[in-house]
């Protein structure tokens, strides 16, 4: 695993926010959700987001855009339109004397708008849970980003659009998927495109040693590693491996792999087959209550809790 594909290993959507919006102008919404990261992408029409602290960003047919916590900014037919409609926490739609808008503006399965056969037409994925996306990876993101169709080509904004609007059971588990592989490939794109303005850790690209230790944590996360160990496996001394790994990846090797067991366990914790003991074993915890303090800590909720949440949104 590359420094890149580590980095961006980190989405791991459980029951995003997914929706279809469909829009006649005039109409503004103001944004003050806060979601940790939020992806707007564009099938018809022309929409404008417009940051309280940035230029505006017009998305048209094929741009996309990324929104990072805790920027609010306004998504509107036109830059200058005054908001009509307030998006709070927890995706609560109400208008600006506090009524929820809700029903009015609901038009079918994940479908919403002022008007369904509005043509401008765009697509939100939201990432609901902050434990779901890296404190490493949201360090490396600007408030506000965006990718134009002529700087990027995939078929997922189509896909997530066909399927965004299916009730089906399991239909949840599928939209998770797209959003990560959807994220994924614009983060790619993006961070490819930046130049001079890339992040420090993008200069270390092809560093031997640290790929060496990314791939081995990433392979054997249940190996007790140490740095010791680590140091050893790579080739390098500990206290180079330790400077290398920090300088690319921006934490400690052992951060890293305690970040990146989480992350695998609460993928295995969705697994109906799987207990809270098995998962313990396979991310290398030495008993389940270790494994639990940890996760807690970490991502905010027990292992059990997180499973049960999982598992409501299939």
């Amino acid at each position: 695993m590359d420094t890149l594909g580590g980095l961006l290993d980190a989405p791991r959507a459980r029951g995003a926010f997914a929706l279809r919006t469909v829009m006649t102008p005039p109409w503004s919404l103001r944004i003050v959700a806060e979601s940790p990261l939020t992806l707007v992408a564009g099938v018809a029409g022309e929409v404008w987001i417009v940051p309280d602290e940035s230029e505006p960003v017009r998305i048209g047919p094929g741009d996309i855009a990324v929104t990072r916590a805790p920027v609010h900014y306004t998504v509107a037919h036109a830059p200058t339109m005054p908001p009509q409609v307030v998006i709070h926490p927890g995706q609560r739609c109400c208008d600006l004397a506090g009524y929820s808008v809700r029903e009015e503006m609901t038009h079918g399965v994940r479908t919403w708008g002022n008007d369904p056969r509005g043509k401008t037409v765009f697509l939100v994925g939201a990432y609901e849970h902050l434990s779901d996306i890296s404190d490493r990876l949201l360090r490396s993101l600007p408030p506000v980003l965006s990718l134009s169709r002529r700087d990027w080509a995939s078929p997922l904004v189509q896909l997530l659009c066909d399927e965004v609007i299916i009730d089906e059971p399991g239909q949840a588990a599928v939209l998770d998927r797209l959003l990560d592989l959807l994220i994924t490939a614009v983060l790619k794109a993006w961070f490819a495109r930046q130049g001079a303005q890339r992040p420090a850790w993008w200069r270390y690209q092809g560093d031997r040693i640290v790929e060496n230790a990314l791939r081995i944590m990433h392979d054997h996360p249940a190996h007790p590693w140490t740095l010791d160990t680590l140091a050893l496996e790579t080739g390098a001394s500990r206290s180079s491996l330790a400077r290398r790994f920090h300088d690319l990846v921006g934490e400690p090797p052992m951060t890293f792999l305690k970040n990146w067991r989480l992350a695998l366990a609460a993928d295995l914790l969705c697994q109906p087959d799987e207990t809270v003991g098995s998962v313990a074993d396979k991310v290398g915890y030495a008993t389940p209550y270790a494994f639990s303090a940890a996760f807690k800590r970490v991502r905010g909720v027990s292992p059990k809790a997180h499973r049960a949440r999982a598992l409501a949104s299939d």
